[in-house]
């Protein structure tokens, strides 16, 4: 099992009565949602991560009353409904990842009508969910600017990412030059921060898609979004269905995640590198190689 708490690969080693999907060997992922009650709106749509009674994969109780707790464990149970395959051939440390970083920029280029090439998107922010944005944005056939507060990634955007071009967000003269320049930003900056200059460089009905979970209003003056007809919108992970749609968009363009692969007794020094911004870009722990069980 290879997991990063809430994304989660592992083997089928066993499979109830009722279970017609996956068999004992398959390799298989599990993502954010663990359950949903299946009988609202967004159930009944097959977009059961915006159900208002879901269970999350970890820190939530289950219809058992039991706490769920991710995929930091030897084994887990979960519903056949909220289970994947792993596509044959993708390596199942690559994978994991996907199942919440890569399913959550997917879902919204596919709902908004964004999946076509030739389209100039911009990714607002690098980090987990940045990077992803730009890669699958990329094999999409997209021009892809990366925006960010300083110079400090732009190498790795431009030169590892394949990023077409780097916007410094702070200087005021590049962010003139590229003013209704971009059909869309997928903003995964998860704090405080103005949205008026990112607005600016949308097109006309240019979308601004929100993905940094902020507890901090944010603010814009209402002309920006008028005069460009621009929507500010949001989008919240992906469906079961979505993510089996990504996970074989990714295989068949060859699409990885940038990870790097730790062992449990490494965790602890993982979260202090996670809190000095010190990782590229996911930490995914080898629980099967951890001998838990020793």
């Amino acid at each position: 099992m290879f997991t990063s708490r809430h994304e989660v690969v592992g083997e089928v080693v066993e499979v109830g009565s009722d279970v017609s999907k996956f068999r004992a060997g398959d390799i298989v992922g599990v993502g954010a949602i663990v359950g949903c009650c299946r009988n609202c709106h967004p159930c009944k749509r097959d977009i059961e991560q915006y159900c208002n009674k879901k269970i999350w994969s970890y820190n939530d109780v289950y219809t058992d009353g039991k706490p769920t707790q991710g995929g930091v464990a030897s084994s887990m149970v979960v519903d056949q409904k909220f289970v994947v395959k792993i596509p044959v051939g993708m390596d199942p440390e690559q994978a994991a990842p996907l199942l919440c970083a890569g399913v959550t920029v997917y879902s919204p280029l596919s709902h908004f009508g964004l999946k076509q090439s030739g389209l100039r998107g911009g990714i607002l922010g690098l980090g987990g969910v940045g990077h992803m944005g730009v890669k699958i944005a990329k094999a999409m056939g997209h021009h892809v600017t990366v925006i960010s507060s300083s110079d400090k990634k732009r190498e790795e955007a431009l030169d590892h990412l394949g990023a077409d071009e780097y916007l410094v967000s702070s200087d005021a003269t590049k962010m003139q030059e590229k003013a209704d320049t971009l059909d869309y930003i997928i903003d995964t900056v998860p704090v405080f921060h103005l949205l008026e200059p990112y607005l600016s460089l949308l097109k006309l009905d240019g979308k601004l898609i929100l993905m940094g979970v902020i507890n901090t209003p944010l603010q814009f003056l209402t002309p920006v979004v008028m005069l460009g007809r621009k929507t500010i919108t949001g989008s919240f992970v992906g469906s079961i269905k979505e993510i089996e749609e990504m996970l074989e968009f990714c295989k068949e363009k060859g699409l990885t995640s940038m990870i790097e692969v730790i062992k449990m007794d490494y965790v602890n020094k993982a979260i202090e590198r996670l809190e000095k911004n010190d990782v590229r870009y996911r930490f995914v722990v080898d629980v099967a190689g951890s001998k838990l069980d020793h």
